[in-house]
């Protein structure tokens, strides 16, 4: 029986729980859910192999004695999921920070249910204002107009402090780094700048299409004064710059050019349970199959605690070629 906190192989502890609740999403970014792969002919999870809300919750409450201290939904686009207060409203109860990642289109109208149900905060993932480099970015007809629609109705409903994540692709949206920045400095959102990662096997990924982060931030200084800020834990990913006149903040998550591994405290559970303890996993351990033969409570806190125990990944640290073979997990079934 474990009784304590867990830590892995290499001394980190389980802190962050990335939760998909599907593997459906209204958007094909391409380095996401390319459409030549994720189109008609895709083969989905069937919805009666989701997790119930109330399995979910099960495993949130057998991961907290593991020292569980935040969860963050997710997807493919959460929102797709019906009833998803009823989960947030689950998960807040349990006593966790809980969060959302979401490409906002659909979020108008559910966020102040969302926010009333206890929902914390919103990551929202826009990597384009100029509505022809939103509409390549996303391979879609939905009008970034939307995504904006959605924010906005974020932050009226407390959901703060709203970040927006931008993926940079060398060649697609650089152009976009500075109206970014511009759009939401002063309002209290903050804009995060993601080096374009090799998740999964089907978005081409090549090191040339990746823009690093101290490339981005030398581009920034030549229009805004930043200064850096102090991280509040060695586990935040996003390394954080603020504008010397108080106007807000923006940030970096350099997982290629400087990797976190060492200090990575999230585990990921895909939507028909299976939790993976790396972001480039190749496999999970099926959760779903261990609450259905009836483990729960302790049980299944040992029986996590056991596959956090034995956790050795450090991918990005390792990234080369050798790895670059390897089967991986796609993000839309594990969550960003």
């Amino acid at each position: 029986m474990f009784d304590s906190v867990v830590v892995d192989n290499l001394g980190r502890h389980l802190r962050d729980l990335r939760i998909s609740v599907t593997d459906r999403c209204n958007f094909r970014c391409r380095y996401c859910m390319p459409r030549e792969r994720f189109g008609e002919e895709h083969t989905f999870l069937p919805r009666r192999a989701y997790l119930s809300f109330d399995e979910i919750e099960k495993v949130v409450l057998a991961c907290k004695p593991l020292g569980l201290e935040k969860v963050r939904i997710t997807g493919g686009e959460p929102l797709l999921r019906p009833d998803l207060p009823d989960l947030v409203s689950k998960l807040s109860a349990a006593g966790v920070e809980t969060a959302l990642t979401t490409n906002a289109s659909l979020l108008s109208d559910p966020a102040e249910r969302l926010a009333e149900a206890g929902l914390d905060r919103v990551t929202v993932s826009l990597d384009a204002l100029d509505p022809k480099t939103h509409a390549q970015m996303t391979d879609s007809n939905i009008p970034v107009e939307a995504v904006l629609d959605g924010i906005e109705a974020a932050v009226r409903a407390g959901l703060s402090p709203v970040k927006v994540n931008c993926v940079v692709q060398r060649g697609v949206n650089e152009g976009e780094i500075s109206p970014l920045v511009r759009k939401f400095r002063g309002t209290g959102v903050t804009v995060r700048f993601i080096e374009y990662m090799d998740v999964g096997r089907t978005n081409g990924w090549q090191l040339g299409q990746v823009v690093p982060t101290a490339d981005v931030i030398a581009y920034l200084k030549e229009e805004f004064e930043l200064e850096p800020v102090d991280s509040q834990r060695p586990s935040d990913v996003a390394r954080r710059w603020a504008h010397s006149d108080g106007s807000g903040e923006v940030g970096f998550i350099s997982s290629v050019s400087e990797p976190f591994c060492g200090d990575c405290v999230r585990a990921r559970l895909s939507a028909d349970g299976r939790l993976h303890t790396c972001l480039f996993a190749s496999g999970g351990h099926d959760l779903r199959a261990i609450i259905q033969n009836g483990a729960d409570g302790e049980a299944l806190s040992d029986a996590i605690a056991a596959i956090w125990s034995r956790r050795d990944d450090r991918y990005s640290e390792l990234r080369s070629e050798r790895t670059a073979v390897l089967p991986r997990v796609e993000m839309s079934y594990i969550g960003g």
